[in-house]
């Protein structure tokens, strides 16, 4: 397909498309002629990624170029290779190591992993991006003196591993290794959003339960 075919299937204007294969974001098309290229699907498919990454996750070009060369990087099996994609990806604010409170949620979060019977996530600990995320957010929790021993955090635990269970059987409808691991990280950025809003109403329809 030509860039104006590419433009119309993905939504993104020619102008964009050009700016991203300038950026690196999306591979170059075949040269046809001195000024014309052609895409193919595989073209489509990034540039939906790359949508996602950016329009919707607002994510800096320079991050999202990171989280894409994860995707190619060949050296990795399977389970690394989505791993270090999403790893790739922003996760929040990083623990103080100074903060006291940061001390008691590492060891508070450690435990949780041991109860959760989460071995990965302990064997990687502070290597992992989401690690420190929890760990940040444990130690505002202990530092505003609200709930966050293993009996309160728990629960979440389990709710996330059936959550990560249906993300999984999602990334798996797609047949080939590489759209599973576009997939994974698209559906990161897509599917929060979502996991947040139905948290909310959830909460409102709990609340309505009990006190309306």
């Amino acid at each position: 397909m030509k860039l104006a075919e590419l433009s119309e299937r993905s939504g993104v204007s020619p102008a964009t498309i050009k700016y991203y294969l300038r950026e690196g974001l999306l591979p170059p098309g075949r040269r046809i002629t001195a000024t014309q290229a052609a895409y193919t699907e595989e073209h489509l498919r990034r540039l939906r990624l790359v949508r996602a990454l950016i329009q919707v996750g607002r994510m800096p070009v320079a991050t999202a170029r990171e989280v894409l060369a994860a995707l190619g990087d060949d050296a990795l099996d399977h389970h690394m290779r989505l791993g270090a994609a999403v790893w790739a990806l922003p996760h929040g604010p990083e623990p103080d190591e100074g903060d006291p409170a940061a001390v008691a949620a590492r060891g508070a979060v450690d435990e949780l992993l041991e109860r959760a019977g989460w071995d990965f996530g302990r064997e990687v600990g502070d290597e992992s991006p989401a690690y420190r995320m929890l760990v940040a957010a444990v130690a505002a929790l202990h530092r505003l003196g609200y709930p966050c021993d293993t009996a309160h955090l728990l629960p979440y635990a389990r709710s996330a591993g059936q959550l990560a269970v249906a993300d999984l059987d999602l990334v798996e409808e797609y047949e080939r290794e590489e759209e599973q691991v576009e997939a994974a990280v698209a559906l990161t950025v897509l599917y929060e959003p979502v996991l947040l809003g139905l948290r909310r109403m959830a909460e409102a329809e709990e609340s309505h339960r009990r006190f309306g």
